[in-house]
């Protein structure tokens, strides 16, 4: 079994990391995980090669990625969540998911034929809603053919209770390797 986990926090040892480790220590198989921040995975310029062509023109990290989404079993995507949406850096590696879209829109090819399951963990410490980001996160789950989401797992206080230590997050997190690992 294989996982992808694609972190939108630019913060190490933050909260949304203090979940994904719970998550990396309990999860069955081989993962891969995408810091948003630390990777060398340029944004979407739309140039409209994938709307003609297989894959995309840019020569980075992504291509990489894009195996890896193939062959995965499970994706998890996971962000702070910055007024009211996901962070700008994890928006700027999912624009590069645009070639999905393309492949099934303009050049009607289903380039990715194997389902995953998808899950959500958002964290945040403001007055920020969690509904656009589960939103958004869930479209983009949809464009690497995950249908079967986990419903979405929260901190939504971090600013009065560290992730780690919110038992409702916590319990999301196992119900979510619970998914994950077929159990």
């Amino acid at each position: 079994m294989k996982t992808l986990i694609i972190n939108g926090s630019p913060r190490v040892n933050g909260d949304t990391e203090s979940l994904l480790h719970l998550v990396t220590e309990n999860i069955l198989g081989e993962y891969r995980t995408v810091n948003a921040y630390r990777c060398d995975i340029s944004p979407c310029v739309d140039c409209r090669y994938c709307r003609e062509n297989r894959g995309c023109a840019i020569q980075d990290e992504m291509q990489e990625i894009y195996g890896y989404i193939q062959e995965c079993d499970n994706i998890l995507i996971a962000s702070p969540i910055y007024f009211s949406e996901l962070t700008g850096k994890l928006l700027d590696v999912a624009s590069r998911l645009q070639t999905y879209y393309s492949a099934r829109h303009y050049r009607k090819e289903n380039c990715i034929t194997k389902p995953k399951n998808g899950a959500v963990i958002l964290v945040g410490g403001g007055d920020g809603r969690i509904s656009k980001p589960y939103e958004t996160a869930c479209t983009l789950l949809h464009h690497m053919n995950c249908y079967d989401i986990h419903e979405v797992v929260f901190s939504h206080h971090t600013d009065e209770k560290p992730a780690i230590k919110d038992g409702q997050a916590r319990n999301g997190v196992e119900s979510i390797l619970r998914f994950f690992n077929g159990i």
